[in-house]
């Protein structure tokens, strides 16, 4: 019987294992040892980022609610003091006034109204709710408004927590509380979009404050039923700084030559022109993953239900899955881009006005900073009761 040395090398790591044929052939160990040699230093992958991608989740939409402030600003009254008019920000982004929280006005209660309306329309027991998840970039409180608002409607059974995932937001929690559903580990869960982009921008750049505004919406789910017919997602890091918030620390001196730094003025920076790139190449690509999930094709739809942060955005996503524009759900005009909660404002907004109807087939879709997209397709069972 013959013997062999094996030598394995990689850089500074070097083995040498003496083995005869026989014993090679049936030492599983000695293999398990040549793979984890071999990967010590395993390269980076350089392929674009993979889209997760499921099949259909047991839970239905229920029902949605809405909430915004009170205060309207209009693009003309935005020309009064940044340079800019009505014409130049309506035909370059469908948006025509925005919602803003005024001083003493809390987001968390707009999240919690709005999951309130959901909550009342869904017929569900408060106390039978498992879950509250509220996606937010902008919390009234820095550790999360999701247990107030499961708090302030009474769920006082629920888990509650945020998710923060800018404009995707969203499509996030309502697939993250499906899964939740989907396992059976809650029977159902009330989601939550809501933020106050008023308070991040930086109001002489018009660049960026012609764009958002505040509010929130909500749908409330149960297990069962249709279910969330499909969905995907996906990130890419790499492209954070074309859509963020930084840190911006001030630094503060303690005692030795140590520091701390402390929250500084801030606001949102943007690439306009590079996330319009990404909106406009991801979206069709995420909603014809969703469809594929779904086993749907753009013909099973009823209506297309995108985040609502730019109407030329919209307008190329119609053209690149060859849908007619009038199939897409739009009121940006009077909400502008409310990040997390321009999806379900969207919906309750097509439920009111009669739109959509139960039994439609919805393919919605959020984008965003992260970078960041999802898509999920579902079909609406809510009946829009009275206010």
């Amino acid at each position: 019987m013959n013997d062999y040395a094996i030598a394995v090398q990689h850089k500074s790591l070097q083995l040498v294992i003496a083995v005869s044929v026989t014993a090679m052939r049936r030492a599983r160990w000695i293999l398990a040892l040549l793979q984890l040699t071999a990967g010590l230093r395993a390269p980076v992958s350089t392929k674009a980022p993979r889209t997760l991608q499921h099949a259909t989740l047991d839970s239905t939409v229920l029902s949605c609610g809405a909430s915004r402030p009170k205060t309207a600003l209009s693009n003309t009254e935005i020309s009064e003091f940044v340079d800019t008019s009505d014409e130049w920000i309506s035909q370059r982004t469908g948006i025509r006034s925005r919602r803003v929280l005024q001083p003493g006005e809390s987001i968390a209660d707009h999240a919690a109204s709005a999951a309130q309306k959901a909550l009342d329309r869904s017929g569900l027991d408060p106390a039978e709710v498992g879950l509250v998840i509220v996606a937010t970039s902008t919390p009234e409180d820095l550790f999360g408004d999701a247990a107030n608002v499961a708090d302030q409607c009474g769920c006082k059974n629920a888990v509650a927590f945020d998710v923060t995932a800018a404009c995707s937001g969203f499509l996030f929690a309502l697939v993250t509380a499906s899964q939740f559903l989907e396992t059976g580990t809650y029977q159902s869960a009330l989601v939550v979009g809501a933020d106050a982009m008023s308070r991040w921008v930086d109001w002489g750049d018009r660049n960026t404050c012609i764009l958002f505004g505040d509010g929130a919406g909500a749908v409330a789910i149960k297990k069962g039923g249709a279910g969330l017919l499909g969905f995907s997602m996906g990130s890419n890091g790499a492209g954070r700084e074309k859509l963020a918030l930084p840190y911006n620390g001030n630094r503060l001196p303690l005692i030795g030559g140590k520091s701390a730094t402390v929250v500084g003025p801030r606001a949102m920076l943007m690439e306009g022109r590079s996330v319009y790139v990404f909106a406009a190449t991801t979206v069709p690509r995420v909603l014809r993953e969703a469809l594929e999930d779904a086993h749907l094709t753009t013909d099973d739809v009823d209506w297309f239900l995108l985040h609502q942060a730019n109407e030329r955005i919209l307008e190329a996503v119609a053209e690149r899955i060859g849908v007619p524009k009038d199939k897409f759900i739009i009121n940006m005009d009077e909400n502008g881009n409310t990040s997390a909660a321009s999806i379900p404002l969207a919906l309750d907004f097509a439920v009111k006005s009669g739109k959509v109807k139960k039994g439609d087939v919805l393919a919605c879709a959020g984008f965003g900073a992260g970078l960041s997209w999802g898509a999920a397709v579902f079909r609406w069972e809510g009946e829009l009761l009275s206010e």
